[in-house]
C-alpha cells in the first residue's frame, strides 16, 4: 500500500511536468484522424464517436477508440484493448504496447470523454500526441485544448459543440 501512495505520487508530480511544459498550439488544420479516451466504467457505448467522427469527415480507419476501467475485469469483451492502472509504472511508465502505441500516434484531435478525476485517464490525454485535445469539464483545466462544459449523458450537445467550435477554427 505505501509503495502504491509513492507511485501515485511519482505519476501526479509527471503530470503536472508534463502539463508544465505542454505548449498548445492550434492551427488551422483539417481533423483527418481522431483519437478518443473514455473511461468504460461511466460510458460503454462508443458507437457515439464513430457517428461524431463520421460527421467530422474522419475515415473509420483514421479513427482510434481507447477504453479505460479502474477495475481489473476479463468480462470486458467488448473491447479490443481495455486499459487499467496495472498498465503504469512509475514515472508514469506505459506497461502496455498497444497503448504506447495509441500514444505515439499523432492524431489531429483527440476526445478525452470522462469525468472521474483518475490519474491514469489524465495521463493518457497528457502523453497523447494529438495536435488539439478535446475534452469534457474536468478539475484539471491544463489538460485539453478544448473545453465542453456538458455531461456524459449529453452526447448531442457535446456533438453540436465540437462541431461548431471545429467550424470557427476551420478544422
Amino acid at each position: 500500500m505505501i509503495l502504491k501512495g509513492f507511485k501515485e505520487k511519482s505519476n501526479k508530480k509527471y503530470l503536472n511536468k508534463l502539463l508544465s511544459k505542454r505548449h498548445v498550439n492550434v492551427n488551422d488544420s483539417k481533423v483527418v484522424s481522431l483519437g478518443v479516451i473514455l473511461n468504460v466504467d461511466e460510458i460503454n457505448d462508443f458507437e457515439f464517436f464513430r457517428e461524431l467522427a463520421e460527421s467530422i469527415g474522419v475515415r473509420p480507419n483514421k479513427l482510434k477508440i481507447i477504453a479505460f476501467s479502474e477495475n481489473v475485469k476479463d468480462d470486458l469483451h467488448t473491447w479490443e484493448a481495455c486499459y487499467n492502472p496495472k498498465d503504469f509504472g512509475w514515472k508514469a511508465a506505459v506497461k502496455n504496447v498497444e497503448l504506447q502505441s495509441f500514444l505515439d500516434t499523432e492524431f489531429d484531435a483527440v476526445i478525452s470523454y470522462y469525468e472521474k478525476d483518475i490519474l491514469e485517464l489524465k495521463l493518457i490525454t497528457a502523453l497523447s500526441k494529438a495536435k488539439f485535445k478535446i475534452g469534457i469539464l474536468q478539475t484539471d483545466l491544463r489538460i485539453n485544448d478544448l473545453i465542453i462544459k456538458t455531461s456524459l449523458k449529453e452526447f448531442k450537445v457535446f456533438k453540436e459543440e465540437v462541431l461548431k467550435y471545429l467550424n470557427i477554427l476551420k478544422k
